[in-house]
């Protein structure tokens, strides 16, 4: 994924003159988002994207957060914004996400770029269900009728991924660390999509034998990083199945990557 995009960076700058931009938005000093801050950073270096970030103190305004968004709108060299979640004052994300322009969204997670999604029209979607889509798709199987079990409904993840599922024909049972005799649910899914940040939540034992596994969880133990799902007994019964860490995170980046040529690309083709 990321050879294609910077393929098509290198495309986009010799066509156009263009060189895509990303715009990182980082509230506070959490160690944990200035290190996924960080790993978009050199990502953007690995494929040829511009990038630059935004470091603002944990007591900054929503008048401040807003017309900072409101500027790298308006900057025709920035073609992606994105706010590093979660924020330290929790109030801010619903009016920071919804000055995002949607053309400029690359996380998809604006009110904007969520309708869209919602009603199937074009636009940006958010990274994570589109790497979890990405990964389904190269291992070739055809999701027309698939039983598809989702486990955990966030907005950044588990109910993007029903919109994304249900374009392609996919029979989807939503489930949640709550549900009655999860056990059952899991052992029906041939593709099983676990985002509930839980470690060890789902056994390898009731993964159905033959199914694509995809681990979204990642919690942080005395042990290290662990996913929801009891990754070496699941890994004997699965067909396909993504471990953490290094499954999903790394094609979250890749496809914000992907998402910022795409938008540079569109904004392109609007101004020429």
């Amino acid at each position: 994924m990321r050879d294609q995009v910077r393929l098509g960076v290198e495309r986009l700058l010799s066509e156009h003159g263009v060189r895509p931009g990303l715009a990182a938005i980082v509230v506070g000093d959490d160690p944990a988002s200035r290190l996924y801050v960080e790993t978009k950073r050199r990502g953007c270096q690995r494929v040829g994207i511009a990038s630059s970030v935004h470091h603002l103190p944990a007591r900054i305004t929503e008048d401040q957060l807003v017309h900072l968004i409101y500027r790298l709108n308006r900057d025709p060299e920035i073609h992606g914004i994105l706010v590093q979640l979660p924020l330290p004052d929790a109030a801010l994300e619903r009016p920071a996400l919804a000055e995002i322009s949607p053309d400029k969204d690359v996380d998809g997670l604006s009110p904007i770029s969520q309708a869209r999604l919602l009603a199937g029209e074009s636009g940006l979607r958010p990274c994570t269900p589109l790497g979890v889509m990405e990964l389904v798709d190269r291992t070739g199987i055809d999701l027309t009728g698939k039983r598809v079990v989702i486990v955990g409904l966030s907005v950044l993840v588990g109910k993007p991924l029903i919109h994304l599922l249900l374009e392609r024909g996919a029979t989807i049972v939503l489930c949640h660390e709550f549900t009655r005799d999860l056990a059952s649910e899991v052992a029906g899914a041939e593709v099983l999509v676990s985002a509930v940040g839980k470690a060890g939540l789902i056994r390898g034992e009731w993964i159905r034998p033959g199914a694509i596994v995809v681990d979204v969880g990642i919690t942080r133990t005395p042990n290290g990083v662990r996913g929801d799902i009891e990754f070496e007994a699941a890994r004997r019964r699965a067909s396909f199945i993504t471990p953490v860490p290094g499954g999903v995170g790394p094609m979250t980046v890749a496809m914000l990557l992907r998402n910022t040529l795409l938008a540079a690309r569109r904004i392109c083709m609007q101004a020429g």
